[in-house]
């Protein structure tokens, strides 16, 4: 089924996806944006929140809400890993354990509401050796998530790989324009600075949109991107 009628397209994930006001401009979530690069027929539901692991936003209620308000025909966009590797219980998971158990209760909610989940492995930080290589912090999740993704046949839109190549592409000065890196006074809500390796910057959210709606397009059918 595709999206030529109007459809919705849920996103459950952490801060690197989520919304964020202008009282933090300009820290912008990927999924705040992607709706730009989509046709109209599409909806956009995001339910991203900061601070959550695939654990924690179903503990607190999150996917229960999704699964009220997810129809025949939506889709689930399911980001997680950055937090699931905190040490803290509320959100702690084992990559090949808890975590798969996690994401597939989001897998098990888009199946029963006749909606099409899309796992999509977490977006890389900017992460830099002292010789300017990139490295990946995300250990086994992405690996995890792959495997999981194989197992019950589900869509996977490979984020790790996506972005890390884009930001090798780059390198570890430019990349820099694609998180929240900010010197002092160079804006009113960071009078301080900001060196932020895991949050984007409204341009770097739109950038990471742009690896993402090429994938969606591809998986369900949407026709032609908004330019």
């Amino acid at each position: 089924m595709d999206c030529l009628k109007k459809c919705k397209v849920f996103l459950a994930g952490d801060s690197t996806m989520s919304e964020y006001s202008e009282s933090v401009a300009p820290r912008t979530g990927w999924g705040q944006v992607l709706g730009k690069y989509l046709p109209p027929s599409i909806q956009v539901i995001n339910k991203a929140t900061s601070g959550r692991s695939s654990k924690s936003f179903i503990d607190e209620g999150r996917l229960e809400e999704i699964s009220t308000d997810i129809e025949q025909g939506d889709y689930l966009l399911i980001q997680f890993g950055h937090n699931d590797q905190k040490e803290d219980e509320l959100r702690r998971t084992l990559p090949f354990s808890t975590y798969q158990s996690y994401l597939l209760e989001y897998l098990e909610v888009a199946f029963r509401k006749g909606a099409t989940p899309i796992l999509i492995t977490p977006v890389q930080r900017r992460s830099f050796d002292d010789q300017g290589e990139f490295y990946d912090t995300h250990g086994e999740y992405p690996q995890a998530m792959r495997e999981l993704a194989s197992e019950k046949n589900v869509v996977l839109v490979d984020l790790s790989t996506l972005s890390k190549d884009l930001f090798t592409l780059l390198g570890s000065e430019k990349t820099k324009s694609l998180f929240l890196w900010l010197s002092p006074k160079e804006h009113p809500n960071y009078p301080d600075g900001v060196d932020d390796n895991t949050h984007f910057s409204s341009y770097g959210a739109k950038k990471v949109a742009e690896l993402v709606a090429p994938a969606l397009q591809s998986i369900i059918g949407i026709g032609k991107m908004k330019e």
